[in-house]
């Protein structure tokens, strides 16, 4: 019997996944294990190394010095690729990851797969957002296989870099669970467990997810009902101050971040709408994973939104713009049924093109075209 080969995951932090890059490596590796010997570079987890069959870990602590510490990270499993790895295959997620990309190169063969650029992030500084450009620019200048989960971005680099980037998109498992029981541990105190509510999510609350946004535009339709947050509080003192402040007025809840991924499901269940405000992204997991629900949406009209869902699926607002966001909320109070519509447009076009079993088959052919 033919082994298996052999590919190691790098430049993901979290395993078992905490969201964003770490989701999307999680549900690829869910789709290929019974294909491909995996194993996962990660910070160490006491749930990591029996997460799922069959996938190996190595496993180094996380370094709380922020870019800096996940720079170190970084090193660590490549030299650890570099001294004791055996792969055929090695997969490199996340810009600042690419800074390894030709030391990865003489280890096996290597995929690079772009995220996002996160220079555009607000929760970046100086010094890590020129790091980021150092990154791309390894990326851009790889001869090995490129790939991105972004549209715009793939067109972004052919457009000012002439450079080749293959698009392949994120995608969910329809087969997600749910856990009520889970999710009201976030549940708001003295808030009853039927009432509607509308929802906000991130993994972390910063000014780039646009909740000010969103919040500025519910105050100006004075709106009486209820509004949970999930997400991160702890990393923007200064933005999370300005959205509790914009918050007086309103029944805001902030939830925390809610995890794991069956509570955060649960909550989308519950909830009566979504608002994703976001003003940048790569091609967000937390839209696909809504719209899989059937619940409708109210999202910004960013180019990675608009490349994954048109007008027949969510309604879009103009980026960064309180006045007419505020027009769409209106319009959702009444119009509710074609509102209710669009959510199960949404809800279609995942199952029909946006799932992870229909989207492994690319990185198996290109994971193939690699050993020719």
């Amino acid at each position: 019997m033919k082994e298996k080969t052999k590919i190691a995951f790098f430049g993901i932090k979290y395993f078992p996944s905490r969201g964003g890059t770490s989701r999307v490596a999680e549900n690829l590796i869910l789709n290929l294990k019974d294909d491909f010997h995996i194993t996962v570079y990660c910070y160490s987890n006491p749930k990591a190394k029996n997460h799922i069959a069959g996938v190996e870990v190595v496993q180094f602590p996380e370094i709380k010095m922020g870019s800096l510490g996940v720079f170190l990270f970084y090193a660590l499993c490549f030299w650890h690729i570099r001294w004791f790895g055996n792969y055929e295959i090695i997969h490199a997620h996340k810009i600042d990851s690419f800074y390894f990309l030709k030391g990865l190169s003489k280890c096996g063969k290597v995929v690079a797969t772009a995220h996002e650029a996160p220079y555009k992030r607000d929760k970046w500084g100086r010094v890590a957002k020129k790091f980021f450009k150092v990154c791309e620019k390894r990326f851009l200048n790889f001869k090995g296989k490129k790939t991105a989960i972004s549209k715009p971005l793939c067109d972004f680099y052919k457009e000012t870099y002439n450079v080749d980037v293959t698009f392949i998109p994120n995608g969910i498992n329809l087969s997600e669970g749910r856990s009520e029981d889970e999710a009201f541990k976030f549940w708001p105190k003295n808030v009853a467990k039927d009432v509607l509510f509308v929802l906000f999510a991130a993994r972390r609350i910063m000014g780039t997810k646009g909740l000010h946004t969103m919040l500025k535009a519910y105050k100006k339709v004075n709106y009486k009902g209820e509004i949970f947050v999930a997400g991160e509080l702890d990393n923007f003192p200064s933005y999370i101050k300005e959205i509790k402040e914009l918050s007086k007025g309103l029944n805001v809840h902030f939830l925390g971040f809610v995890n794991p991924l069956t509570a955060l499901l649960s909550m989308v269940d519950k909830c009566d709408y979504f608002v994703f405000p976001s003003e940048t992204e790569g091609m967000s997991i937390m839209l696909l994973e809504v719209a899989s629900s059937g619940k409708s949406i109210i999202a910004s009209d960013i180019p990675e939104n608009t490349q994954v869902f048109d007008d027949n699926d969510v309604l879009y607002f103009k980026n960064k713009n309180v006045e007419d966001l505020a027009q769409k909320i209106q319009w959702v109070e009444e119009n509710r049924e074609d509102f209710d519509i669009l959510g199960l447009n949404a809800q279609t076009k995942v199952s029909d093109y946006y799932t992870w079993d229909r989207i492994a088959l690319d990185y198996k052919d290109l994971y193939k075209d690699l050993l020719v």
